[in-house]
């Protein structure tokens, strides 16, 4: 089993270097999403910006996975492909990004919905981001994994859904997968201990039914098993004392979103 990498107060400023890439890259894509654009548009403009930024798309390439984001639509939970599909009204669409900048790496993940979507979606989207703040308050030195799990799951399953167990979150450092696995689900008090210099990749999975997923033939693709929506948010997170300090932002992101 492979050991956590601790981060210097150094290399946590590059990783916040690399997710500030990653999140300006999101609000880049805030900008142009809308009805009508094909989603492999998304993923050029995404690789463009994060080349002209001196960075390199973390994904391109990662164990085979052919393009720069990750664009999973409607009941897809994450690792969908861009394509030709033009997005259209009430499709909830699940951007994930990496960059590596630095030699390090940031991740982070958005849900945006396009124009008008369903009542359950809005809720499932309101709730799967609630669900991220819950977690991330709990990566501080002393907690464990479990309690970021636990957070997750308690205010996933009370509302109604669904919190998928097969995909996790991860450390983040010079690779874009490290230790330690960190679950949106768990017990209180179990798992790896929180300590000052880890950095992780806090990232609710959560679907509008069932917990249960289907792994597509293309080896990536990431779909719930009754058809119903998924949501997907993610932040890149250094554990502190007292408070999380979230390397990451949305702000880029709802500032767009808010204008429009």
């Amino acid at each position: 089993m492979s050991k956590i990498n601790y981060k210097s107060a150094e290399e946590i400023e590059l990783i916040r270097e690399s997710s500030l890439l990653v999140s300006k890259t999101l609000g880049e894509i805030a900008k142009v999403i809308r009805p009508g654009i094909q989603t492999i548009e998304l993923n050029k403009l995404a690789e463009t910006f994060i080349r002209d930024n001196k960075g390199v798309p973390a994904f391109l390439n990662y164990n085979g996975f052919p393009y720069s984001l990750c664009i999973s639509l409607n009941n897809q939970v994450v690792h969908g492909f861009p394509g030709k599909y033009e997005l259209q009204e009430g499709d909830l669409v699940s951007v994930d990004c990496g960059v590596v900048l630095n030699k390090y790496y940031g991740d982070s993940a958005y849900t945006f919905p396009m124009g008008e979507v369903g009542e359950t979606a809005a809720k499932l989207m309101q709730v799967t981001k609630e669900c991220l703040v819950l977690g991330i308050e709990k990566a501080v030195v002393g907690m464990r994994v479990g309690d970021i799990g636990y957070a997750v799951q308690e205010h996933a399953e009370k509302n109604g859904f669904g919190v998928v167990k097969e995909l996790v979150g991860h450390g983040v450092g010079t690779k874009l997968h490290e230790k330690p696995e960190v679950p949106n689900y768990g017990k209180r008090g179990s798992g790896i201990k929180l300590e000052e210099g880890m950095v992780i990749a806090i990232e609710p999975m959560i679907n509008a039914g069932r917990a249960g997923v289907r792994f597509w033939d293309d080896g990536w693709t990431v779909s719930t098993i009754d058809g119903k929506v998924s949501a997907h948010y993610e932040h890149t997170v250094a554990v502190s004392k007292g408070k999380a300090d979230i390397l990451s932002t949305f702000s880029y992101i709802e500032e767009v979103l808010n204008k429009k």
